[in-house]
């Protein structure tokens, strides 16, 4: 379905993040009932760490989330832990997310919500303050447990995914959404694709936006704010008091964009009352 970016076509020379897994070894993940994740901590944790729970894409791993050095020092430098659970193993032995009934599987909803827990207890994360990030198909993952529980972490972060077709008619709200999409991405275009013969298709991430807005109560289709970062192109929506809708299109294709995780930590520190402003 899809692929980890051109950044993970170098994995294999890429250095895992000490202390990525930090439960037994550097080798050894932490382990779940159903599942397992790894996870980095700042240098200088706090009593509570919050942490950015970061989902692979199809046909990756938490250690390929982990040896993203870039995105996971950016995450631990501001004081953040990242968690990196593995999807489960489909029939194909493929590592991915369930978050269509009819793929079957692991009931990735709560497994998700599980890793949280776990880490709350063996790490002192902060379960207040965490989120919930993915790429890709952990993007797609993302979006689906937002709108079905968006009081499960406190913000989510999609890059590169969306809603299937046919897409939700309504979700839970209000909630905070900052999502990345590539203006040149052919493996989740911004109009979706047909997968599988036509049995899969990708949702139009336009549409999804749509039903974020109308999920946050918002009166009109247009952006609060409008604004350029360098070569990025933003929108933003505030609909709903401590509820903010953020776009980020950035040029290139289906990869995770340079500085994400910086832009992402200081969307998640301001004010949401002051979130549309740009800056």
């Amino acid at each position: 379905m899809d692929r980890m970016i051109p950044l993970l076509a170098t994995i294999a020379t890429l250095t895992l993040v000490e202390g990525a897994a930090a439960c037994d070894t550097p080798e050894t993940a932490c382990r779940l009932d159903t599942g397992s994740y790894q996870i980095v901590l700042p240098d200088t944790p706090a009593d509570q760490t919050p942490a950015i729970v970061f989902l692979h894409g199809h046909g990756g791993s938490a250690k390929n989330v982990m040896n993203l050095e870039q995105m996971v020092t950016g995450f631990t430098a501001r004081g953040y832990a990242v968690i990196a659970p593995n999807g489960a193993r489909g029939a194909q032995g493929v590592r991915s997310w369930s978050f269509l009934p009819e793929f079957g599987g692991r009931d990735d909803f709560t497994f998700l919500q599980d890793v949280l827990k776990d880490a709350v207890k063996r790490f002192d994360v902060d379960p207040e303050h965490s989120v919930l990030a993915g790429f890709s198909s952990g993007a797609f993952m993302v979006n689906y447990l937002a709108c079905r529980d968006p009081d499960a972490f406190a913000a989510y972060l999609p890059v590169a995914g969306g809603f299937w077709r046919p897409q939700p008619t309504e979700c839970e709200g209000p909630l905070r959404l900052y999502h990345s999409h590539g203006w040149a991405d052919r493996v989740v275009p911004l109009e979706g694709r047909i997968l599988g013969g036509g049995r899969f298709v990708q949702g139009d991430i336009w549409a999804g936006l749509n039903l974020w807005r109308d999920t946050l109560g918002c009166e009109t289709h247009a952006p609060a704010e409008i604004w350029q970062d360098g070569d990025l192109s933003m929108r933003s929506w505030s609909c709903v008091d401590g509820a903010t809708l953020t776009f980020e299109l950035f040029p290139g294709g289906h990869r995770v964009p340079p500085d994400w995780a910086g832009r992402v930590v200081d969307w998640l520190e301001a004010d949401p009352a002051d979130a549309q402003t740009g800056g």
